[in-house]
């Protein structure tokens, strides 16, 4: 299985993995699935730590590289094609960056893993990340 970790999912994933349910985390942890995070989700996470809605042990420049290393998760840059195909997308989710996270997902053919429920609405398959 091929996995877009949501931003929150990832940083779930690193910080607070008992939020994540365990189908969940069965599946981030299995060797056999490849990991993904979005330049968009090192993007959302460089403005929240800017702002200071999202601590962090070291600068986000320095940070997220180490932990995609670290955790084998590889980088998915954002192309034109995905920006683009935000156009196309019904108007279910105001976010930005999960709009984004689902144009990738569906041109890239990922399994988003999120734990908004809204993004099940959108045409990309979902693995539900939380708990409830």
């Amino acid at each position: 299985m091929r996995i877009l970790l949501d931003t929150h999912v990832w940083l779930w994933m690193i910080a607070e993995p008992d939020r994540l349910n365990a189908e969940a985390r069965e599946r981030i942890a299995d060797r056999g699935n490849d990991l993904f995070l979005s330049a968009a989700s090192a993007w959302e996470i460089a403005i929240k730590h800017r702002i200071g809605r999202l601590p962090l042990p070291a600068p986000p420049e320095e940070f997220v590289p180490a932990r995609l290393v670290r955790d084998g998760v590889t980088p998915l840059p954002v192309e034109h094609r995905h920006a683009l195909r935000v156009a196309s997308l019904p108007a279910l989710h105001r976010d930005p960056f999960d709009r984004l996270l689902v144009a990738q997902a569906q041109i890239e053919r990922l399994v988003l893993a999120t734990a908004d429920a809204q993004l099940a609405g959108y045409a990309v398959e979902t693995l539900r990340a939380d708990r409830s």
